[in-house]
């Protein structure tokens, strides 16, 4: 796998761009950050690292920037930071999700993310001050059996699931970060009130826990549970490990801005405390450059965030989803929706 990866971002990174574009990789990551600092970056990564390693020894490869990193949870991480503070040894903070990099631009700990990165990337998906910014996207999706629920029949909002017709029949993990972020999503949305009636009626309903969405999917497509709650691309990592004709399972994306839709991101922020300004910015533009955009496109089927790289085949365009108008910083009050998930009976 690491060589077949590897191969791909030399592809990418190729002078002959004629179908990706590729810019030279002495261009790549190009800032206009003047103090050229030390040569070396820390890397707190809430990516796991048989996904990014290869990446990040690439960055080295090309740039001549030794990487050193830490790999942990995303919260976890930036609960280290805010403990760390101006004597953190990080100098980027790359986040599984936005809710994380929100609690740490919110306490004033991140620089401003450098104008290549901020430019490449659509205003929806990077802080409104721009300290941090989305480098792939994910969607939340209904995903459904169609042998057990006809696309006729399929809620058009999260909201329908507590419909007594649905009882017994959903699948969802609510000790999932993924799961947990989009009831944030839901109580910034349509507040407080309302999500915590959605939690109850969905307990009600008494759905199948599963511990993340890899068995939320499997629940589904082998016909255990009739649909669920998951980020878009588990079902096309499934139909890549068993081929096509042996998944039944299909996503679905709820409509009219509903929280079903939410569009998270894993994205990156510098560090106000770092010691290599020019060559943490370095990184950050490289992970929005076209070879990495593509990366993440191909190898986990996310949406590119950088303006001009295209999505795999089959995924819906970002442009299409309705998904909900919210700030993704807003996603880092996690505490609040853990309480509420627990008060509901759902953990």
């Amino acid at each position: 796998m690491l060589v077949a990866v590897l191969a791909l971002l030399a592809v990418a990174c190729g002078n002959d761009g004629a179908q990706t574009g590729a810019q030279p990789t002495a261009t790549v990551g190009a800032t206009t950050t003047t103090d050229p600092g030390p040569n070396k970056i820390t890397v707190y990564s809430g990516r796991g690292e048989s996904l990014v390693k290869p990446l990040f020894e690439q960055f080295t490869r090309d740039t001549g920037i030794e990487v050193e990193v830490r790999y942990a949870d995303s919260a976890a991480l930036a609960a280290q930071i805010v403990e760390e503070g101006s004597r953190s040894p990080a100098d980027v903070f790359f986040s599984q999700d936005a809710g994380a990099l929100g609690a740490l631009s919110k306490r004033g700990l991140l620089a401003n993310a450098p104008s290549e990165a901020v430019a490449a990337v659509d205003a929806k998906y990077r802080s409104r001050d721009n300290t941090w910014v989305g480098v792939s996207g994910r969607a939340r999706v209904i995903v459904y059996n169609p042998q057990k629920v006809p696309e006729a029949e399929l809620p058009k909002s999260v909201f329908e699931l507590t419909d007594p017709k649905w009882k017994g029949r959903i699948g969802i993990a609510p000790t999932n970060a993924s799961f947990q972020a989009f009831v944030t999503g839901m109580r910034v949305q349509a507040g407080e009130a309302r999500t915590k009636a959605w939690l109850a009626g969905l307990k009600a309903n008494e759905p199948k826990t599963f511990t993340g969405n890899n068995p939320v999917l499997a629940a589904v497509d082998e016909g255990q549970v009739d649909l669920g709650l998951i980020n878009h691309y588990y079902l096309f990592e499934r139909i890549k490990n068993l081929g096509p004709d042996r998944v039944v399972a299909k996503n679905a994306y709820t409509t009219n801005g509903d929280p079903g839709a939410l569009i998270n991101v894993a994205g990156v922020g510098v560090l106000k405390s770092t010691k290599a300004p020019a060559a943490s910015a370095r990184f950050v533009n490289y992970l929005l450059a076209r070879p990495a955009q593509t990366f993440f496109a191909e190898q986990t089927s996310e949406y590119p965030l950088a303006a001009g790289v295209p999505a795999i085949a089959g995924l819906v365009p970002l442009a299409q989803i309705q998904s909900p108008n919210i700030d993704l910083s807003s996603l880092d009050a996690l505490e609040q929706t853990l309480t509420m998930i627990r008060e509901a009976g759902l953990l």
